[in-house]
């Protein structure tokens, strides 16, 4: 039994969610969302809130019923407070700023590199060496921020680089006479 997919998602104040054979819709005050689940569950709408079940006891449908709860937590989630993600600069020199709704880094390389963000999500460099990522959906919030991310990857002996905020890097010793 999944003890995450046995757990209803839960209804939140000010967001309306409607469920349409596969489809959950959730509409609230940051926008709308909505997830297509797979034939293996079937969600529907109780009192509780979503509920998803397996449509039968196959091993893919016991592994997709905790997946498929949590996706429809995520969208009623992002649609009442959203999803954000901070990474930290590290490095002499390594700097964020805005330009306009542009991300201009200059993080060691000989031209600076200039981050369009994709509809839906806001980036913000409240300090030099902090980006924000701010939006509603989960997948596309942890993917611009990994997109950032790679321009310069946190390195193990100085630790210089762009890290997630909460990321923790194992440092090295470095070379011994």
């Amino acid at each position: 039994m999944s003890r995450i997919g046995k757990q209803p998602v839960a209804p939140v104040s000010g967001v309306t969610v409607t469920v349409d054979g596969q489809t959950v819709t959730a509409k609230g005050s940051k926008g709308e969302l909505s997830v297509v689940l797979m034939d293996l569950v079937t969600p529907e709408m109780t009192d509780d809130g979503v509920v998803v079940k397996p449509a039968d006891e196959s091993r893919q449908a016991r592994a997709a019923w905790g997946l498929s709860r949590s996706l429809v937590q995520n969208i009623v989630t992002g649609v009442s407070t959203g999803f954000e993600r901070k990474l930290a600069i590290t490095g002499v020199g390594y700097r964020a700023q805005m330009q306009g709704s542009d991300l201009k880094l200059s993080l060691g390389f000989s031209h600076e590199v200039i981050f369009k963000a994709p509809d839906g999500i806001s980036l913000a460099a409240p300090t030099q060496t902090e980006i924000v990522v701010t939006g509603i959906d989960k997948q596309q919030v942890g993917q611009v921020a990994a997109d950032i991310r790679e321009f310069r990857p946190p390195e193990p002996y100085k630790g210089k680089g762009v890290r997630y905020a909460d990321e923790h890097i194992y440092r090295k010793e470095g070379k011994k006479k």
